[in-house]
């Protein structure tokens, strides 16, 4: 699986990203896979490698490359417990200096950067999020309605920026949510904005599930949970995306 280093020129500096796609040559579809808080490592570069390894190239940004390159902050092989917590405390601030006009500004920079990659396929793209990186990958599909044909989050806060910032999105769209981070209200509410915005959509709660429940590297890793993210991302991508 060929995999390559990159810089992509932002409007405030480079972003270190890693990309994973198919061998033999050719071009692929475009998904620009954002991580969740802790980076990139090495469970995301498997994670893209794995998506790569079914048709598309998969780019994947450091998204507080403001703060540094990647590690930003330093990473035990095994986040959980109180290593979880120090780790969290140290990106919390990296989060909130993380505004949406600083993710818009870098999305419109990472799309033009994957879409112009001689291995991406002219077209539309796909954009996946974790955690905060499914905010981030929500507010870009919203931003691009025309750039982006499907969109997928797990464990995020998907609905953060309130009701009107989703009727922007034109892709097809699979939110999946850990147990523990939506009510079963909240749940209603968000897919009754979603349907009034003629948005093609399922969005479901992942039983069992807690926050981060994709990431192997962590105490919440829920192995069932991952096997149904899979479930649910490949064939979203194969229907919204050709030659995938």
């Amino acid at each position: 699986m060929p995999t390559q280093t990159l810089h992509i020129p932002t409007a405030d500096g480079r972003a270190d990203a890693f990309a994973a796609f198919p061998d033999g040559g050719g071009r692929h579809p475009g998904v620009l896979m954002y991580p969740d808080a802790f980076g990139i490592r090495p469970v995301l570069r498997e994670m893209a490698a794995e998506l790569a390894g079914h048709g598309y190239y998969v780019l994947v940004p450091n998204i507080f490359y403001r703060h540094g390159p990647t590690p930003v902050v330093e990473l035990p092989a095994y986040i959980g417990g109180e290593e979880r917590s120090a780790v969290l405390a140290r990106l919390m601030p990296l989060i909130h200096e993380h505004t949406a006009e600083r993710a818009l500004r870098d999305a419109d920079a990472f799309l033009r950067f994957l879409t112009a990659r001689p291995e991406v396929a002219a077209g539309p793209v796909a954009v996946t999020g974790y955690c905060f990186g499914g905010l981030l990958a929500t507010r870009t599909a919203a931003a691009h309605p025309d750039r982006v044909a499907a969109l997928a989050a797990f464990h995020a806060p998907v609905g953060a920026d309130g009701p009107d910032a989703l009727a922007g999105i034109t892709a097809r769209v699979h939110f999946g949510h850990a147990e523990g981070d939506v009510t079963p209200d909240g749940l209603r509410e968000l897919n009754r904005t979603l349907d009034a915005a003629g948005i093609d959509h399922t969005s479901e709660v992942y039983p069992g599930t807690a926050h981060g429940f994709t990431m192997s590297d962590t105490d919440v890793f829920d192995p069932a949970g991952l096997q149904r993210h899979w479930d649910r991302l490949l064939p979203l991508l194969k229907g919204a995306l050709a030659h995938g």
